[in-house]
């Protein structure tokens, strides 16, 4: 691990770019941040084993900018990658705050003093902007808000729930303006967190390589007292690629594998209690989909032979095959 030099600084918040589930967005999100941040703050950024060309601006960039650069030679799950630039904070600043940014968020004009400003009204330990997602920006809602938590089904087990608020709503379809209000779930695109909270539960939790690390968070903030707020004076829209790079397969299908899918929900049951062993099918179907849009076959298919037989070839044989392949490729592939 390769750890820059930077000394230390007071009371300014933290923020923390760290990687998602990509690379190839990173010099574009990164930019934008810094010509969209006006206020006063320190950066970290964490690299996990990004390929030469997104390492080479960062390493580039950091001199010209000043700031902190973390970089591991393996890839990171987004909780490592917190962790490390908690870690820093905690070593070389004095800040009360650090604002996680993944590295496929686009922030807005006046994002981070509204977020700092909505945590020193509210003593809320976590700070949500309002999420939109997809270009162009800010035209429709990812989410804003919402809850979480544990509850009983049908069959007396334990399961855990999420409801978001707005969610893939497109703003024209808004029937009033987004105020600030308090809330029981947030997202990690874009998240101020208190660092005293950070403390309180010795960082986030690295067991978690996969999902769910939005519930955890935020169920942790209940339980341990502190409040959730969201604030839609700071915008940040997520901007996932519509195809993967090169550069960014192994790790996407590293953090969406099946292997850390199961893994993730077994730490995550055992954590909190959960009623059963198998992920819930609603579940895994998205995790599996969303994996499954990385994947070229399909496209390649549906461009050979036309979208009949591609829809076939999706339902018969893809969609039993691809499970088994990321099983077979990506078990031995490691995180830090």
């Amino acid at each position: 691990m390769i750890l820059a030099s930077y000394s230390m600084r007071h009371k300014r918040p933290v923020v923390a770019f760290v990687p998602r589930e990509v690379f190839s967005l990173t010099e574009k999100c990164l930019r934008t941040l810094y010509e969209r941040t006006h206020e006063p703050f320190d950066l970290v950024c964490v690299d996990g084993n990004s390929d030469l060309k997104t390492a080479a601006f960062l390493k580039n960039f950091s001199k010209e900018k000043g700031f902190a650069l973390i970089r591991t030679d393996t890839y990171l799950s987004p909780n490592q990658a917190r962790n490390l630039a908690f870690n820093w904070a905690k070593e070389n600043t004095e800040s009360e705050y650090i604002v996680y940014v993944d590295n496929d968020a686009l922030v807005a004009e006046g994002w981070l003093q509204a977020l700092v400003d909505c945590a020193e009204e509210t003593g809320a330990a976590l700070v949500g902007p309002a999420y939109y997602e997809y270009l162009p920006e800010e035209s429709q809602l990812h989410m804003f808000g919402g809850q979480c938590g544990l509850e009983c089904n049908d069959s007396g087990q334990t399961v855990y729930y999420e409801r978001h608020d707005c969610q893939h709503l497109p703003v024209d379809d808004l029937q009033e303006p987004l105020m600030r209000k308090k809330t029981g779930l947030i997202e990690f695109h874009t998240l101020l967190v208190r660092m005293d909270f950070l403390r309180e539960i010795g960082g986030h939790d690295e067991g978690l390589p996969c999902q769910a690390e939005h519930g955890d968070i935020s169920m942790l903030a209940v339980k341990h007292g502190y409040e959730i707020w969201v604030e839609p004076a700071s915008r940040v829209t997520y901007a996932p690629p519509k195809r993967l790079e090169r550069a960014d397969r192994d790790f996407f299908f590293l953090r969406w594998s099946e292997d850390r899918i199961e893994e993730n929900h077994r730490h995550f049951a055992g954590k909190w209690g959960l009623g059963h062993e198998d992920l819930d099918e609603v579940s895994l179907r998205w995790l599996r989909e969303h994996r499954w849009h990385g994947c070229r076959s399909v496209r390649r298919v549906r461009k050979v032979f036309g979208r009949k037989i591609a829809k076939f070839y999706e339902k018969k044989i893809f969609r039993r095959l691809e499970p088994k392949w990321n099983r077979y490729k990506y078990a031995s592939l490691k995180w830090k």
